[in-house]
């Protein structure tokens, strides 16, 4: 969900939101780090020796160092031995201000309409005592006609040289804390909330659900939308105009929003430069039954930027019991194996047989399977690697790898530390959970994941968990559903380009739009939990970046340097192209320049490519600062949180479109929030609807309670989205739909009874009665998942 505190990760509690501003208002200045090329400092790998001031972190590297020393020099020579001793320390120190962390600061290079300073930005007291003794060195340091003019009267002088921010003025900003603290970190908000922001790759997408590279130097990557159809981007992110792989009259989708079916995974052979080629996950229909199919493709020989299409062979099919679970991650880990991660056969609980299929090592659900498709091109399809756990268990599949899992959603294999290699070849993996817990797991040999026994680090199956025999392995984090309903499996970084991230596995939730991180604690080689929030005020400030994305998190990726990403949607259905790709940046440190550069192959482009358009911008915040008085009233709050509030539209897990509804069972869970009061009450009559619950009571948002059958009750949906909620607002009389609120957002209705669930509007009907549902009083679901709505007149009507 797209909650203010879910998208700002936490930026301030609901209930703390005014204290928290109060003790930001009150910070000296907002720390942004800049250097002259618009970009963040780094830490220079080689040692600098003129500008050691800088030697650990700053805006130069070692060549950048050596001109500054050779400019020094030079303005030097023109000085006998008192001008050097009376002058050279001021010299140094302004030149030096190049490599200053705050270089764009105070040369006022942030401001592309203010021309760039030849000198920093001074503070008065050493403006005036520069003045006084070393004068004579203005037209060697600075050609600026206006320092020239002004040379003769040090008031006015000193008067042009300052900033108009005299926190960021040199030197004092060398001896302010608030500027110095924690410089190179990572930052963090109050409550510890990792600050970091976004770039924008892609857009326009259908439910991209995966992305992957070639490794074979050409840096390009391929993504994959849920109806089938996968797209080559470049290094320059431009589109190619023909897909790479486009199966989608063959894939099982429907127009059901929450539907799991469709494609599911890709992923290239490693020696795919070589051999050309590709193995897909996906569902189909066959007859009456659902099934699972792996798939082996090639390129094309005309066009190394499609497949060949009829290349087609089926590795593997597995008959699928319910239309949810279907899993969906297939990858090569560093043996060279092909890894296919499987669903546990849906509904819910795992009630297949008397341990239910994750349990069952003779069944292929709820498992990963590890198979050898190496050298395939004669003789079987796939062979069973030999040192598979349980090749000689009698009854056992022998493809099985690992068992117990419920419905491994995104799943990753660690490159490893890139001077140490530590945690090389790992496989970490987002278990979906039932109704209490999500879980991160290390995917290891012969181990059991513990579902249906357990969910997270909790018994799901008394009887199953009290087995002594169960022997699973605990997950190395579980966080409880009100977090998120939906995990999303993500990366250990190990990227160039941002070094700070370096061994931080990144993931996210579906549902509530949280990214969140794990770092290991090699003294207790425990997880620790660090939230990842969107940058706010300045801290995103860079050319290129934005600090908000769309809250459906889908998948994360890689790409062929190492660089993070992640794929998330506004509207979660297969026919909206509202799927974005994003690259995590961290603003704080970037790695020297040159470091990270290489010159990709080049590719043989054989039609028409689609240049990359950004649309999302970057979301600005003026905050007051510590000279200006905090408010008295609540106006300026309100309107942050105007300006922060975007709307977003809720739903489940990876939708598609299609044939038939699918057979699957939902699981629900939701927060819990306190009960309002009514505040309104409309008409008597059967479609009526009221809002309730709002703690403020504003008329113009609330739990949605509609009339039916003689009485009123609630609608509990966790498909509940924006169309919906339309159909609400215009009855009520407002224009726009703000908001599609869920998880009992504005309270629990538990004094009624649950009257309408699983709501399809198409936003134009007159009431909530005329749209698609299950039946008056018909439920699957809690009032912990009643659903509301934020109305509004204009677009700008937010929380």
């Amino acid at each position: 969900m797209w909650y203010f505190c879910d998208i700002f990760g936490r930026f301030w509690h609901s209930h703390l939101i005014l204290l928290n501003l109060v003790g930001f208002f009150i910070a000296p200045v907002t720390s942004h780090p800049q250097c002259l090329d618009f970009k963040p400092p780094f830490r220079p790998e080689d040692e600098l020796q003129f500008c050691v001031m800088y030697k650990y972190f700053g805006c130069c590297d070692y060549a950048k160092d050596q001109e500054l020393m050779a400019k020094y020099y030079k303005i030097m020579d023109n000085f006998d031995y008192f001008g050097y001793a009376n002058c050279a320390a001021y010299v140094q120190g302004l030149l030096c201000q190049e490599c200053s962390p705050y270089a764009a600061h105070l040369f006022d290079a942030e401001d592309s309409s203010t021309p760039l300073r030849t000198i920093p930005g001074l503070c008065p007291d050493y403006c005036s005592a520069f003045l006084d003794r070393c004068e004579s060195t203005l037209p060697l340091i600075s050609d600026d006609p206006r320092v020239t003019e002004l040379k003769h009267n040090k008031t006015q002088l000193c008067q042009y040289l300052q900033l108009d921010d005299p926190d960021y003025c040199y030197p004092h900003l060398l001896s302010n804390e608030h500027l110095t603290k924690n410089l190179g970190r990572v930052a963090e908000d109050p409550e510890g909330c990792l600050q970091l922001c976004l770039e924008e790759v892609a857009n326009g997408l259908r439910n991209p659900l995966a992305m992957v590279h070639a490794n074979d130097g050409t840096h390009r990557l391929f993504v994959a939308e849920q109806v089938g159809v996968v797209w080559v981007y470049l290094p320059d992110r431009s589109r190619l105009e023909k897909p790479f792989l486009n199966i989608s009259e063959v894939v099982l989708t429907s127009h059901w929003e929450g539907d799991e079916r469709g494609f599911l995974g890709l992923t290239l052979h490693p020696d795919f430069k070589y051999n050309g080629k590709l193995y897909v996950y996906y569902s189909i229909e066959i007859g009456f039954d659902e099934r699972i199919r792996i798939s082996e493709f090639h390129i094309s020989a005309a066009d190394m930027n499609v497949v060949d299409h009829t290349s087609e062979r089926v590795i593997l099919e597995v008959d699928e019991p319910a239309s949810n679970h279907n899993g969906g991650q297939i990858l090569f880990a560093d043996d060279g194996y092909l890894y296919i991660f499987t669903g546990d056969g849906g509904m819910a609980g795992d009630p297949f047989g008397l341990f239910g299929n994750s349990q069952n090592k003779s069944a292929l659900l709820g498992k990963v399977l590890r198979i050898d498709v190496n050298d395939n091109d004669k003789g079987p399809l796939y062979r069973i690697p030999p040192d598979n756990p349980f090749v000689h268990e009698r009854g056992a599949r022998p493809e099985v790898f690992a068992y117990g899992a419920r419905n491994m959603w995104r799943c990753s294999v660690d490159r490893g530390d890139p001077v140490t290699r530590e945690g090389k070849g790992r496989i970490f993996c987002g278990d979906v959970g039932q109704n209490k817990y999500e879980e991160i797991d290390i995917v290891e040999k012969g181990r059991n994941y513990g579902w249906r026994a357990k969910e997270g680090f909790s018994c799901y199956d008394k009887k199953l968990c009290a087995n002594s025999s169960l022997d699973d392995v605990l997950p190395i984090y579980a966080y409880p559903h009100k977090m998120g309903k939906s995990v999303t499996g993500g990366y250990v970084y190990r990227g160039c380009e941002y070094p700070n991230l370096n061994g931080m596995y990144i993931f996210g939730d579906f549902m509530s739009g949280r990214l969140m991180s794990l770092r290991e604690n090699r003294h207790t080689r425990q997880w620790d939990y660090k939230e990842i929030c969107m940058g706010m005020g300045l801290t995103c400030a860079f050319p290129g970046l934005i600090n908000n994305y769309h809250p459906y998190i889908i998948s994360f990726a890689e790409d062929e340097a190492g660089e993070l990403y992640f794929l998330s949607t506004e509207i979660p259905s297969a026919t909206s192209p509202s799927g974005v790709v994003y690259k995590v940046v961290d603003p704080s440190r970037r790695a020297p320049p040159r470091a990270c550069h290489y010159d990709p192959l080049p590719v043989k482009v054989k039609g028409k490519t689609i240049k990359f358009q950004p649309k999302e911008t970057l979301i600005s915040v003026e905050l007051p600062n510590s000279r200006q008085e905090i408010p008295d009233s609540n106006d300026w709050l309100e309107e942050l949180m105007r300006i922060l509030d975007k709307p977003g539209l809720q739903t489940t897990l990876k939708p598609t479109t299609t044939s038939r509804a699918p057979r699957s069972t939902k699981s629900r869970k939701g927060r819990r929030r306190k009960q309002g009061r009514h505040r309104s009450d409309a008409a008597h009559q059967n479609g009526a609807v009221r809002l309730a619950g709002d703690e403020m009571g504003r008329a113009d948002r609330g739990r949605v309670e509609i009339f039916a059958k003689g009485e009123w009750g609630t609608v509990c949906d966790d498909l509940w989205n924006t169309k919906n909620a339309e159909v609400v607002c215009r009855q009520l009389g407002y224009r726009h739909a703000l908001k599609a609120s869920k998880a009992a957002e504005f309270g629990e209705g538990s004094h009624l009874r649950i009257l309408l669930d699983d709501v399809q509007c198409q936003g134009t009907e007159a009431s909530l009665l005329d749209c698609q549902h299950a039946g008056v009083g018909n439920s699957n679901c809690a009032h912990y998942e009643d659903a509301g709505v934020i109305c509004g007149n204009s677009f700008d009507n937010g929380h």
